[in-house]
């Protein structure tokens, strides 16, 4: 299994251009180190888009979905440190779930990443999850350039916070497809090919599924921020 626990945090936004340089050194040097702190939170990898919008995918990866709803986390979120308020007026667009690992295939993690985010219609999540499971992820895991897929459901509802309050509102998640490779042209392959958007809508998946390809930039695991203090 390529993710270190049952739970994840998935944050999609832009940031104004002119920010850039800082939103990265910030979210290298205080934003991830401080979140890594919290109990309960494993690692933290940053994803930036191949030549698309959202530039930016981060995930959170989480004992359990129940970490994102405890004080710890929200007390962080409720008081801001000065520079992450300053860093939240340049985010655009935050899209944020509080999800659960529903299902994992493989390995590791490649440095080249498929994201989907998708929205079963009433009534067809166990069949679109299972078409997932028993078809298409099998049939992507035989590529030679597979790394991990994870299959990830949205379990609680973010509440509104003070950081939220600064950048606005954001927008909800329902389930999110991740797939990593070690071959950039793997995921060009499947993204066209088992996992295309058409393949989605004919096993239940309502239209308009935002779809992202993603090169890895940057990660920070819990135990290194605890070697070094």
């Amino acid at each position: 299994m390529g993710l270190c626990g049952n739970g994840a945090l998935v944050l999609n936004f832009d940031v104004d251009p002119v920010a850039l340089a800082e939103h990265d050194h910030w979210h290298t040097k205080e934003h991830m180190p401080e979140r890594l702190s919290i109990p309960g939170f494993l690692r933290g990898t940053r994803w930036i888009a191949e030549g698309a919008s959202p530039r930016y995918l981060v995930i959170y990866e989480v004992r359990d979905v129940n970490v994102l709803a405890g004080t710890d986390y929200l007390q962080r979120l409720n008081h801001p440190s000065t520079w992450t308020s300053k860093i939240m007026t340049s985010v655009r667009g935050m899209r944020r779930g509080f999800c659960r690992v529903e299902a994992s295939v493989g390995l590791g993690l490649g440095h080249a990443l498929l994201q989907v985010h998708y929205a079963p219609l009433e009534g067809r999540r166990q069949a679109l999850r299972d078409w997932l499971l028993q078809d298409a992820l099998p049939r992507v895991a035989s590529d030679p350039g597979f790394a991990s897929a994870h299959i990830l459901e949205s379990a609680i509802a973010p509440p509104m916070t003070d950081e939220q309050r600064i950048r606005g509102k954001d927008a909800s998640v329902d389930a999110v497809l991740i797939v990593t490779g070690y071959e950039a042209g793997f995921i060009d392959r499947v993204a066209d090919g088992e996992l295309a958007a058409s393949h989605f809508e004919a096993h239940g998946c309502a239209p308009a599924s935002v779809r992202g390809r993603f090169r890895y930039d940057y990660s920070l695991t819990a135990a290194e921020c605890t070697a070094a203090t």
